[in-house]
């Protein structure tokens, strides 16, 4: 797999990929977002092909993401900055 393909995946997923503060249905969200995913990486030049070599399933993989996230932010662990 191609560098390239992996630095995008992690970026992609590192802007997009945020725990909404509203009841989220993850499973139609991480597809939404799967769908982009796939379409800026083509914009990219990046093969879907590359990507899931490394990752499998991507929908999959944002799904597990917005899971943590939403855990993350149920629990406070996300909230470590500092009172102003």
């Amino acid at each position: 797999m191609s560098e390239h393909a992996i630095e995008f995946l992690r970026g992609w997923i590192g802007e997009k990929v945020h725990c909404q503060h509203l009841p989220i249905k993850i499973d139609e969200q991480a597809e939404t977002l799967a769908k982009e995913c796939c379409a800026r990486a083509a914009e990219a030049g990046i093969l879907l092909e590359d990507i899931q070599e490394e990752v499998g399933d991507i929908q999959e993989l944002i799904a597990s993401r917005l899971e943590e996230a939403a855990e993350e932010s149920e629990h406070g662990t996300a909230t470590d900055k500092p009172s102003e």
